[in-house]
């Protein structure tokens, strides 16, 4: 079952928090957050704390860390970020274009995360896992939220929805991307020893929904601190992550896109003529094209889009085998552009679907790329099944929005 602890939050004050709140450090450039180096309280200062250096240092340098240290201790020395007195949970409600989900911030399990009672659907990337791990050892803080999922609790969700309809917030705010972030503070210590029961007792176990790398540095900064010959009760700070997690219903996957630089030799025509052994093609023109259903895809070429479906045969019943990335993959990126590893592979690019696909037409008007693909969101409980499988998702199949900003809430170790 799972195992979730309160803690004390390092929290932005409330005159400071739209002011602190940032996209998460892996969802933009290096470049984007540098049009944030001015702002003297922007998180970024924390999580890509190279804009405060110059462009010919390697962002992954310990030089990197130590100025994120510095500035997390300055924040703190300024009282622009100050420590929960008593541990806490947080309630954590987004919304966006009209569409409402309310999170639970806690720190969960690092044993759980090892045995499998959270459960993960992707491969992460040690060099990744390295940068997050230096930040975490070099600051003593846990900056960004992992994102998990869990299949709907009547009885946490009661507890949630009661204190949201009974206390002020304590954040509110609309960030320019017009996101509505409302955060409350859960300090009652009779309604955290339920939360922390009704999830021990009654949620078999969590889902990363985004977040996997986050997760994976922390397990390994756990095992670190416990091999360091220290005496270990496992309830240190390091024994856990800071996570949100959220109700599965409330939840929405979008597309995850994908634009190739070439036809691999073939010209248009003749890519054409390959695709339709594997799909019926519909020459759509102007008229952009967004699937409706699994199965469906949509593709811009030569400023044309044209709606592809899936010929029988063409894919298996398997979790894996029926994705839709799994079978653009299969018949289109390997058998005909020869792009057999789209992590590596410098052919193929992703554009999460928050982006539109206006933004496909302009990577492929620009020459940039030769092709779009659209494709139809995998669902939760997809992810829900293969995680449970015990398989991975072949890359960048998933994109959730809106996306958690960092610096709300830090987890110190």
């Amino acid at each position: 079952m799972a195992k979730i602890v309160p803690f004390q939050g390092l929290r932005p004050k409330k005159e400071f928090a739209d002011k602190v709140a940032t996209l998460p450090y892996d969802v933009v450039n290096v470049a984007e957050a540098r049009e944030f180096k001015k702002d003297p309280y922007n998180f970024y200062h924390v999580t890509r704390a190279e804009i405060d250096l110059p462009e010919a240092v390697d962002v992954h340098s310990q030089q990197v860390y130590d100025r994120a240290k510095e500035n997390l201790d300055n924040m703190i020395a300024d009282k622009i970020m100050v420590q929960d007195k008593e541990p806490c949970y947080y309630i954590y409600q987004l919304i966006m274009n009209g569409r409402s989900q309310t999170g639970l911030v806690c720190g969960s399990s690092c044993d759980d995360y090892f045995e499998g009672v959270i459960k993960k659907h992707e491969f992460t990337r040690p060099e990744k896992e390295l940068d997050r791990i230096n930040h975490i050892l070099t600051t003593r803080a846990q900056t960004g939220v992992v994102f998990l999922a869990y299949n709907d609790n009547e009885n946490v969700q009661h507890i949630i929805d009661e204190w949201k309809n009974t206390h002020e917030p304590e954040y509110d705010f609309t960030a320019t991307d017009g996101v509505q972030h409302i955060f409350w503070v859960v300090d009652d210590y009779s309604k955290v020893a339920m939360i922390s029961r009704y999830f021990y007792e009654e949620v078999p176990c969590t889902y990363i929904a985004d977040g996997h790398h986050r997760v994976a540095s922390a397990g390994k900064v756990c095992m670190e601190m416990r091999e360091s010959g220290m005496s270990i009760t496992g309830e240190e700070s390091f024994n856990y992550f800071i996570t949100c997690i959220f109700p599965a219903s409330q939840l929405k996957i979008m597309d995850y896109n994908r634009v190739v630089k070439d036809l691999n030799k073939l010209k248009p025509e003749e890519f054409l003529k390959e695709l339709e052994k594997d799909f019926e093609l519909s020459m759509m023109g102007k008229k952009q094209f967004k699937p409706q259903q699994a199965h469906e895809f949509g593709m811009y070429l030569d400023a044309n889009w044209y709606k592809m479906v899936a010929r029988a045969g063409t894919y298996t019943e398997d979790p894996i085998g029926v994705l839709d990335v799994s079978i653009l993959q299969q018949n289109v990126l390997s058998k005909l552009l020869n792009i057999n590893d789209p992590r590596t592979d410098k052919r193929v690019d992703f554009v999460g679907g928050i982006r539109g696909l206006a933004e496909l037409e302009k990577r492929v008007d620009s020459k940039e790329m030769a092709a779009a693909f659209a494709l139809y969101p995998v669902s939760i409980q997809q992810l829900f099944t293969i995680a449970d499988s015990g398989n991975v998702m072949p890359p960048k199949s998933t994109w959730f929005e809106p996306k958690l900003r960092d610096g709300l809430v830090v987890y110190m170790i």
